[in-house]
């Protein structure tokens, strides 16, 4: 839950509800307004202060001390029609195959290895999309969904010795594949909002592929700038 809760203020932030420099509200008051426990804030709180995104003074609060330019859920772009909601993911699979049309994604040869990892996303409690993701197998030797981090990108940084810096969206309608649509529990082939991720780390190397089928009855895909 407190992981949970750190994302969903780090969205808060992206968005520009607080900006830096900006004190967020008192600990009892935050807590009464996400509904979580002071204690479990309290975690969520350090955890964005371990990763630097955060500043808490003794006697003063908790002030946003930079942009979350690494944030975990930073480019995770899905809403609830009517706004926000708490992002968390269950992995359902993860296995190692070839994948010809992927591996162009990658500029890689036909027959190179990947890990392929399924998805079911969730806002709040509500099942709103099924990801596949794509990295190179090279990465690890093994890999299981009991091993994974809910965030990948943050799975990526510590175990796989890179962070995604800029990702290439497109955005279309795509009808649900058998897979996606069970995973919706959606008629097959029903029209889905399709979302295609180019992701490059900083060393300017694609580094993962992901598509993402979700459903536009319950969520919408928001790019905020500012």
């Amino acid at each position: 839950m407190y992981v949970q809760v750190s994302e969903l203020l780090l969205r808060e932030i992206n968005a520009g509800h607080w900006r830096e420099g900006e004190r967020l509200p008192i600990e009892a008051d935050l807590a009464v307004e996400l509904k979580v426990a002071v204690g479990t804030l309290r975690k969520a709180l350090a955890l964005l202060e371990n990763d630097g995104l955060v500043e808490r003074r003794q006697g003063s609060g908790t002030y946003v001390k930079r942009p979350a330019r690494e944030a975990v859920y930073q480019l995770f772009r899905l809403e609830l029609l009517d706004g926000g909601g708490t992002p968390h993911a269950q992995t359902l699979a993860v296995r190692k195959e070839a994948n010809t049309e992927v591996a162009e994604r990658f500029s890689c040869p036909a027959d190179t290895l990947f890990w392929r990892i399924e998805r079911k996303r969730f806002l709040n409690q509500s099942a709103i999309a099924a990801e596949e993701m794509w990295v190179r197998a090279a990465h690890a030797e093994t890999l299981s969904a009991a091993e994974l981090d809910e965030s990948l990108y943050r799975h990526y940084r510590e175990h796989f010795g890179f962070w995604i810096s800029r990702v290439e969206d497109r955005l279309r309608v795509f009808p649900a594949t058998d897979w996606a649509a069970t995973i919706l529990d959606l008629p097959p082939a029903s029209a889905l909002g399709w979302i295609e991720r180019l992701s490059w780390s900083a060393d300017d190397r694609v580094e993962e592929y992901s598509r993402t089928w979700f459903n536009p009855a319950i969520c919408h895909y928001v790019s905020r700038m500012s």
